[in-house]
């Protein structure tokens, strides 16, 4: 009996080349963008996909033997894309995140993004003690 691909395998190839195309790493993470201020921003999406394929061998009514067996099947797929939120390079260096409004980002992500900046108030705060206690 010779080895031969199943039709399966090539309805199921189709399909995963056609989510390939329409996903990829630049629709998670756009393109950047420069403004003219010299700052970049970069979209951040969250991408999930679905997928399903099924097929059946089926015989004709006068089926003979060694003849083979017809094929039936098909595949589908669904892409959602929700942009989350946008990173911020400032043109002085600084960096953030800017979530876009969505229940989906949580608390800690916030307290997260506002990490760098609380770390620089308390660098000023203490610098500023420092000086204060020196003058005195």
């Amino acid at each position: 009996m010779e080895n031969r691909e199943h039709p399966i395998q090539g309805v199921m190839e189709t399909a995963m080349k056609s989510i390939r195309e329409m996903v990829d790493v630049n629709t998670i993470v756009g393109n950047p963008i420069t403004t003219a201020d010299g700052s970049t921003i970069i979209p951040v999406s969250k991408v999930g996909f679905g997928f399903a394929s099924g097929g059946s061998d089926f015989k004709q009514k006068n089926h003979t033997e060694g003849e083979t067996p017809c094929f039936g099947g098909g595949s589908g797929a669904g892409v959602t894309i929700t942009p989350i939120a946008f990173l911020i390079v400032s043109s002085n260096g600084g960096v953030s995140l800017l979530p876009v409004d969505n229940p989906q980002f949580s608390a800690v992500d916030k307290a997260i993004d506002m990490l760098p900046s609380m770390v620089d108030k308390l660098k000023e705060a203490f610098s500023k003690k420092k000086c204060d206690r020196e003058n005195d």
